[in-house]
């Protein structure tokens, strides 16, 4: 069983370190922490915080992350995933509402961590992690549209209609020196990988949109015009008084931050050990991104979780221990303790291009169109969870598409399941659990075969089956070889079955039980209820013994 709790830096030294390796750390975690830069600042800004505050996220949750985490190469830090729900908690709550709910998601995600839900959470439904992802895409998008174009808007609404409309009918304010800059800002942010590889087309948009704004040729609005400038030190905020009526209104966007940061971070490690051959650790990732969170709290921050970009640039560069997780997030510290002055000079509208691409990156709009292709059960999650992420908000979105992914499962296993007569001569060739070519039923013996799993969605064809039994049928055996599982409602209505047959003086015979499914009928007393001696293996058994009984 894997370790409750074991960091992979842990096993790194112990299988041995090399200088060789420190060095391919070393520079793949310094071109991650300049990657990391331009995205924190935006991420930090368009969730509504002042820019520093992705900075201390990056630094304090990447740092922790990478010592304590379950994974050899995750990079940790602020993701746009958590841009619409920080927004919304601030615009609800207020930043101390924030640092609650980020704390209090830290300590839910080590209880996941504690509890071994790291293999469940990965169960979520791809098709719900598509509609939310797109629906976040698509906020994110819409958030910047403000920016890109320097409208003069004021305050825009948290609703996603009330929002579209202000925008629409501010169109008329635009700065088109914004504009010319945020075109900039995308061209390079996409194409600037041509040029050189290692070094990111948006720390370039950066660099270039501060330099325009330096010399004077455009008259936009800055990162300093808005926040001022970023602090060259990293402190603990004033703690928010805490109260169990405090706590008790900040469980549901905590919930949210928590099962967020969960699936984003395990599917990142999933990536990643696609990348470099190797196994995570899910609970230790869990646990630590708790912690991770609970420091991003204390001191200010936003929450964090495993960034799939991020860690991926670690990977492509040479990144292969926590070392270079670690060493990303002191490359970010020192530049923001040393070169933070200069980042007020950065336009906003350059952050707004910027996240504009992150914003299409992050679609999944190829999936999206293939997975409504596809089943329309996966297209109704799909859609419903998008819808309810932009319409409503994240929390409703996830629960309602977890409730209708549920739902639609069951529907489908219901479907598979079905209780059907077998009529006639049992050929081997068609029951590959009967060795008798031509098996010869005896007279007054009834076969049906349940198949699929037995559970409280098919309820109604246990009932059916009760119309269908012969009255001059003395025996019914009943084939289960396919019946994978058994829940208690299945028990419930199996038994009922049964006793109308006993009540009806027929025997009954079960076959092709597995030891699982068997367990369960000896915990409900339906072993005891037929006799141990007429459950057997193999169908044709049970024949021949039918056969010697009767015929004797």
């Amino acid at each position: 069983m894997e370790p409750l709790f074991y960091p992979k830096l842990i096993s790194t030294f112990k299988k041995g370190y090399s200088r060789d390796q420190f060095y391919k750390d070393l520079m793949a975690g310094t071109i991650v922490g300049v990657v990391a830069l331009p995205l924190a600042i935006a991420f930090a800004i368009a969730s509504g915080v002042s820019p520093e505050k992705g900075l201390v996220t990056a630094v304090i949750a990447g740092s922790l992350i990478s010592l304590l985490g379950g994974s050899r190469v995750q990079i940790g830090g602020p993701t746009g995933a958590f841009v619409v729900i920080v927004a919304g908690i601030i615009a609800s709550y207020g930043i101390d509402g924030l640092i609650i709910s980020t704390i209090m998601a830290g300590i839910i995600m080590i209880a996941f961590g504690l509890l071994r839900l790291g293999v469940i959470i990965r169960f979520v439904p791809y098709p719900l992690t598509v509609g939310f992802t797109s629906g976040i895409a698509l906020l994110i998008f819409v958030s910047q549209i403000k920016d890109f174009f320097g409208m003069n808007t004021g305050e825009l609404p948290a609703e996603f209609i009330s929002k579209m409309s202000v925008l629409f009918s501010s169109i008329g304010t635009s700065n088109w020196q914004a504009v010319i800059l945020g075109i900039v800002s995308v061209l390079l942010t996409i194409y600037w990988k041509k040029v050189s590889a290692r070094i990111p087309g948006s720390l370039i948009a950066l660099i270039v949109g501060a330099l325009i704004v330096t010399i004077g040729f455009l008259d936009v609005e800055t990162i300093g015009s808005k926040f001022g400038e970023i602090p060259n030190k990293i402190s603990v905020p004033e703690f928010p008084t805490l109260s169990w009526d405090l706590i008790l209104k900040h469980i549901a966007p905590a919930f949210t931050i928590a099962m967020l940061g969960s699936i984003e971070s395990l599917l990142s490690a999933i990536v990643a050990d696609g990348m470099i051959g190797g196994r995570h650790r899910s609970n230790t990732e869990l646990i630590a991104q708790g912690i991770a969170n609970i420091g991003s709290g204390i001191f200010g921050g936003i929450p964090a979780t495993g960034a799939i970009a991020r860690t991926a640039t670690n990977v492509k560069n040479g990144g292969r221990t926590p070392v270079s997780g670690m060493v990303h997030a002191v490359v970010l510290l020192i530049i923001m303790l040393f070169a933070g002055k200069w980042a007020k000079l950065i336009p906003l509208s350059v952050l707004a291009g910027i996240l504009m691409v992150v914003a299409y990156n992050m679609s999944e709009w190829r999936s999206f169109v293939s997975i409504l292709r596809g089943s329309r059960y996966d297209a109704a999650v799909l859609l419903s969870t998008f819808v309810l992420t932009v319409v409503v908000d994240l929390t409703v979105a996830i629960q309602v598409g977890m409730v209708l992914a549920a739902l639609l499962f069951m529907k489908r296993m219901s479907d598979v399941s079905e209780v059907k007569t077998l009529v006639g001569n049992l050929s081997a060739e068609e029951h590959d659990d009967v060795s008798m070519i031509n098996l010869q039923l005896p007279s007054g013996c009834a076969v049906y075969e349940i198949t699929g799993p037995m559970f409280f969605g098919v309820a109604n064809k246990f009932k059916e089956l009760t119309h269908d039994i012969p009255d001059r049928s003395e025996v019914v055996i009943i084939r289960m070889r396919r019946v994978s599982m058994i829940d208690a409602t299945g028990l419930y209505n199996f038994k009922e079955l049964l006793h109308h047959f006993l009540h009806k003086h027929k025997k009954i015979i079960l076959t092709g039980v597995n030891p699982h499914v068997e367990e369960e009928l000896l915990r409900y007393g339906i072993v005891d209820l037929i006799g141990k001696e007429n459950i057997f293996s193999l169908f044709d058994d049970a024949v021949k013994m039918l056969k010697d009984k009767y015929q004797e």
